[in-house]
């Protein structure tokens, strides 16, 4: 079949490989000549025999609307959008029935394999009526891995992103926990060579995963990490997936404390850790350590209680 892609970054210029090693023409646009097949949108849309399908792969929010937009005006009944970005659930309801108003079909797809996901194939979760995923089908199916399993037909519109959002969300919590184990084996005394315990984990252990097996390549890379800052951003789908839970009552302690820990790594200097070294040393004479000095101050410092020291 024939293809529009929208979008040739990371991920979308390699989803454009390996769809044209499935046997498909792909057609391609992007921002950045160099690597667009087509110089706009409205070129890629005459480009492509009716009906058409245009697969969406840019930033979520501002970006997938106007490019939304943009596509309602030019494609014609009959015609499919695919949005396989990380947008969110809610967005793609609302650009389903813009599209629909002018007889354009819709579907969401959530895609994950990263850069891995040329070679690999890539997982997809993916939301609309039945008659709209068939126009795409084929797409799919040169995407997705090799074997039975990797993609799947989530439910109506919007199903897709949502159910990848759940897996980012789980992804955010299988990593701090990976993070954790290594924190606490750096810190034993006991524990001579923590990268090989990881690499131990690979075969025959219940957490042997793929994000363990990555684990190991970056400890190979720099075996205690000392390159990095331990700094982590989050993409937003972690929030969106802890928002939901809240709209559900649906109680998800590990991935709401593994999305908070994020926020954690972007304080040098943790505003609520102040407020529990004061505790501390109010109600238990612990040492606390002065602003900006390396140093200690004990229990018999300003403000400080002199009974001995008790509790958290």
């Amino acid at each position: 079949m024939e293809l529009g892609l929208v979008g040739l970054g990371k991920m979308g210029g390699n989803m454009r490989e390996r769809i044209r090693r499935g046997g498909h023409t792909v057609i391609g646009y992007d921002r950045n000549p160099d690597i667009a097949d087509v110089g706009s949108l409205e070129e890629l849309v005459g480009s492509l025999s009716g009906p058409r399908v245009v697969w969406v792969m840019v930033p979520a929010g501002a970006a997938t609307q106007a490019t939304v937009d943009e596509l309602a005006e030019l494609l014609s009944p009959g015609d499919l959008v695919v949005d396989g970005g990380n947008s969110r659930w809610t967005d793609d309801e609302k650009h389903a029935e813009e599209l629909k108003a002018k007889g354009i079909g819709f579907v969401d797809c959530g895609v994950s394999g990263g850069v891995w996901g040329l070679e690999n194939g890539y997982a997809l979760m993916y939301g609309g009526s039945a008659e709209d995923v068939a126009k795409v089908q084929p797409v799919f199916d040169a995407l997705k891995p090799e074997g039975e399993f990797g993609s799947v037909h989530a439910g109506k519109v919007g199903a897709g992103h949502f159910a990848k959002m759940v897996h980012n969300g789980i992804e955010y919590a299988m990593m701090q926990s990976f993070a954790e184990g290594w924190e606490l084996l750096e810190a034993a005394d006991s524990v001579t060579d923590v990268r090989e315990v990881f690499r131990s984990w690979q075969e025959g252990t219940v957490i042997r995963s793929w994000l363990l097996d990555l684990a190991v390549k970056a400890l190979d890379s720099d075996e205690h990490l000392q390159a990095l800052r331990g700094y982590a951003a989050d993409s937003g789908e972690g929030r969106w997936t802890v928002e939901a839970a809240i709209d559900n009552a649906v109680p998800l302690p590990a991935i709401t404390a593994s999305l908070f820990a994020r926020f954690s790594s972007r304080q040098e200097d943790s505003p609520q850790m102040k407020m529990i070294a004061a505790l501390r040393n109010q109600f238990g004479g612990h040492a606390v350590t002065a602003a900006g000095k390396a140093g200690e101050t004990g229990a018999d410092a300003p403000g400080a209680d002199v009974t001995p020291p008790t509790g958290g």
